[in-house]
């Protein structure tokens, strides 16, 4: 103590209250220290935990702009074409854009340091993004990509999401009405177009099929009638359009008895909105045209009459379509058109397209093949379509023996109209001057056939080993897609194999999925489906101990990899396949890091 006295001056007999006095006041410095630092330490806190929500927050907007963008996709099914073409990320991938002007501005799609921000609603402008699109993919797979930035103060964050449209090919199973195609089944009955929810019944006589027999779904379905389930399991979710409160499947046979066995892995059957099946795909034979480049960058190909395809493992598909002159067309009314070697060439000498071998050439890729009924010529004087022929000999609308591509076979019983599984009233199986496309063999590339009328499947129809993980293959008919099953004349069938397997995504606009002569044949063994299958009526596949039992599995791959210029329900959304933050892209000054 006395040390302590005489360094701070205050030795002496005297100075006990002064000793007391110089302690009080070094402990009351330290405590004015202690306090000052434990601001400090408090204040640099709270301008932490500012700096941490701010940077939360810029995530949330990010987050927010990818929102913002899927519900202007939602009201406008064309707004994939908007954008600025010269953000960092739309210019990186060649992206063609334009900006909207107008009613239609949007702020999101602002740029560099002068470019603006969109605020989240509700924010007060605290919150904002902006986003930058990515429609390089679109044409092809109706694929998207936006990479959008939020901000909050100084904190930026950007996130890529990758985005598709919700289709058809989102369901293993898709029927738009759980009955027969009145047309095949001659059916005259007008309640037979439609869902039983809007009033068909059983005594409308209109071949209701039920799931049963031990029906086994390996993927999702949806139907936008009322499904009538027995025996059946279904693995993944099961919906229905059926707008009826409590009733979201009907739990009796095709024949309307009572049954049981049903199974729901995932759930019974919601209820959600219908899916509106389009008209037709007769618009996809404007992906042929090389006059509207804007629209159509990268032109399919065009084959008019009956088509033969035969894939190969190595890309490669043999062609054979004899009534084809133009296989791209080039202005709306088809009157004039051009012959790209990648198409094949028309004719028939040794490799071309009307030759008895076909032409041999490359999967068109990441594209779509269209093929049309053949034109009829104009008359009078006006200019024709450019792939007419004259209604004469064996090329009229009547002619059904020979359509100059191998089909019928020789010896084959043609199907009629009284066929069980057979093409119905007032058609033809093999019309000469139909757009029938009869296709098979092992497949490798990005593809989508399209068909004006019939879609035949008459092999195997495979994905090759090579470049598996994105082989993909859309088959869209307006009318009936086939198993091909020939019978000879006395019920038996001209198939020397047994079961059949088809790889791709399968759609019917008008009518349905189902086997050529159900009723004949004798036991044909397994189909397997590996892909989808929508279809407008519920097809049939076997009857009796005729046909194929089934096995259908989902190719899960079909939510994030559509095949190119597949079709699309009327009404669609797009949903977020993946979603991953990345580096930022802009800073809160608005500058590209």
């Amino acid at each position: 103590m006395t040390s302590l006295r005489t360094r701070l001056g205050l030795a002496g007999p005297s100075s006990e209250s002064g000793m007391a006095m110089a302690i009080t006041l070094i402990f009351g410095m330290v405590l004015v220290i202690m306090a000052a630092t434990a601001l400090t330490v408090a204040t640099s806190g709270l301008k932490k935990a500012d700096g941490d929500q701010d940077v939360n927050g810029a995530l949330a907007a990010a987050y927010a702009g990818v929102e913002e963008y899927q519900s202007r996709l939602a009201n406008d099914n064309s707004y994939q074409q908007y954008g600025d073409s010269d953000a960092p990320f739309s210019k990186a991938t060649a992206s063609k854009l334009t900006l909207p002007s107008g009613s239609q501005a949007n702020k999101a799609f602002g740029s560099g340091p002068s470019g603006s921000w969109a605020s989240v609603p509700g924010s007060a402008d605290l919150a904002q993004f902006r986003y930058e699109v990515d429609n390089s993919k679109y044409v092809g797979s109706g694929a998207l990509r936006i990479r959008s930035t939020g901000k909050v103060g100084s904190a930026t964050r950007s996130v890529i999401a990758d985005l598709r449209q919700k289709g058809f090919i989102d369901y293993l199973y898709f029927t738009d009405i759980e009955s027969q195609d009145p047309t095949l089944t001659r059916s005259t009955n007008a309640d037979c177009t439609k869902h039983a929810w809007e009033g068909r019944t059983q005594g409308d006589d209109c071949g209701e099929i039920a799931f049963s027999g031990g029906d086994t779904i390996y993927g999702p379905a949806h139907s936008n009638d009322t499904m009538r389930v027995c025996s059946a399991t279904f693995k993944e979710v099961v919906t229905t359009a059926d707008p009826t409160l409590g009733r979201t499947y009907a739990k009796v046979d095709s024949n309307n008895s009572a049954c049981s066995g049903q199974s729901f892995d995932k759930g019974v059957p919601g209820q959600v909105a219908t899916v509106q099946m389009p008209d037709t795909n007769n618009d996809k034979v404007r992906e042929t045209r090389t006059d509207i480049p804007t629209e159509v960058p990268r032109p399919g190909c065009l084959y008019t009459g009956p088509t033969d395809i035969v894939f190969t493992a190595d890309g490669k598909m043999t062609v054979k379509s004899p009534y084809s002159k133009m296989t791209r067309l080039a202005n709306a009314e088809a009157t004039d058109g051009s012959t790209p070697p990648e198409c094949g060439t028309p004719g028939t000498g040794k490799g071309q397209l009307g030759s008895a071998d076909g032409a041999t050439i490359t999967v068109p890729a990441n594209n779509l093949i269209y093929v049309q009924d053949i034109p009829v010529p104009a008359s009078g004087k006006g200019k024709s379509n450019v792939n007419a022929w004259a209604s004469t000999g064996d090329l009229t609308e009547t002619s059904c023996s020979n359509n100059h591509v191998g089909y019928p076979l020789a010896g084959e019983s043609v199907p009629i109209a009284s066929t069980a599984g057979g093409p119905g009233s007032g058609a033809c199986a093999y019309g000469a001057r139909s757009g029938d496309a009869f296709v098979k063999g092992t497949f490798q590339g990005q593809l989508t056939i399209a068909a004006k009328n019939y879609l035949y499947v008459t092999g195997d129809l495979t994905y090759a080993s090579t470049n598996a993980s994105t082989n993909i293959l859309g088959l869209a008919s307006d009318g009936v897609t086939w198993v091909h099953n020939p019978v000879n004349v006395f019920g038996g069938s001209m198939l020397g194999d047994r079961d059949r397997e088809i790889d791709a995504a399968i759609i019917s606009v008008q009518h349905s999925f189902l086997v050529q002569n159900y009723g004949r044949g004798g036991d044909r063994g397994t189909l397997t489906i590996k892909g989808s299958i929508s279809q407008a009526y519920r097809g049939v596949v076997r009857s009796g101990s005729n046909g194929y039992i089934k096995a259908y599995t989902y190719d899960t791959r079909l939510r994030y990899l559509a095949p190119p210029k597949f079709l699309s329900p009327v009404t669609t959304s797009y949903g977020v396949t993946t979603q991953t933050e990345v580096k930022a892209a802009f800073t809160s000054t608005g500058a590209a890091t």
